[in-house]
């Protein structure tokens, strides 16, 4: 079976997309001191992560555009960089849906911003745990995660355990 000449796009914008999913879970009902919890006295914040991980998706889309850059953003509150993630998701989205040229190799935008971002969302599901607000342990392979699919609003999970 041959593959269209688009399948590693494709295969990108559904990474995000469950990016989006993951990431929305792990921040979706975070109580308010979630944000500045530290696990450690040397440990970055939930919010100082999730800033981290816009700076990556911003990232992202500048290499899809063949451009290098990097910014390191001062965290916004905890419901803004949330809507930033959500933002950034939604660009990168985009410019990976519009079928123009990449200024890098799809497996570079991945084992580069997009692997760190699926990293640094585990890490925020882990510190829900130390913090004591957990989220709800999933079978992602069930998830109803779509292409597109990167706002806040995702699918109901369908097999939380």
């Amino acid at each position: 079976m041959t593959s269209p000449p688009d399948s590693k796009r494709d295969l990108l914008r559904h990474i995000v997309a469950t990016l989006a999913y993951r990431g929305g879970k792990a921040c979706r009902g975070a109580p308010a001191p979630f944000a500045a919890f530290r696990a450690d006295a040397t440990s970055r914040t939930p919010v100082q992560i999730l800033a981290h991980i816009g700076d990556l998706l911003d990232w992202a889309l500048h290499l899809c555009r063949g451009e290098h850059v990097w910014n390191n953003a001062e965290p916004l509150a905890w419901d803004a960089e949330v809507a930033r993630f959500h933002e950034g998701l939604a660009r990168l989205d985009a410019e990976l849906g519009a079928g123009m040229p990449l200024g890098c190799r799809e497996e570079q935008l991945f084992q580069g911003p997009i692997a760190d971002a699926l990293t640094h969302v585990g890490q925020l599901a882990m510190l829900r745990r130390l913090a004591g607000a957990p989220i709800r342990g999933e079978n992602y392979f069930k998830a109803d995660i779509a292409t597109g699919r990167v706002g806040p609003d995702q699918a109901a999970p369908r097999f939380e355990f």
